[in-house]
């Protein structure tokens, strides 16, 4: 079952973006973006993949994400 998640992230700029982008590659997802444009820095996943798996995806290029 495919879903979209989104976190709120601090992730800011666009080689922040390339510093998890081998992370978020290796994902079950077909597709993910970072809304550089919001203030949250939106990172929105869509697949089949869990909240948990992409936090820890992201705290392993040393980025944190939280649940909106």
């Amino acid at each position: 079952m495919e879903n979209s998640i989104k976190l709120k992230t601090n992730v800011k700029c666009a080689a922040c973006v390339a510093t998890i982008k081998p992370a978020m590659d290796s994902l079950p997802a077909e597709h993910w973006e970072v809304d550089l444009k919001s203030p949250d820095r939106i990172l929105t996943v869509q697949g089949n993949v869990d909240t948990e798996t992409i936090k820890k995806a992201l705290e392993k290029s040393g980025y944190k994400g939280e649940s909106i």
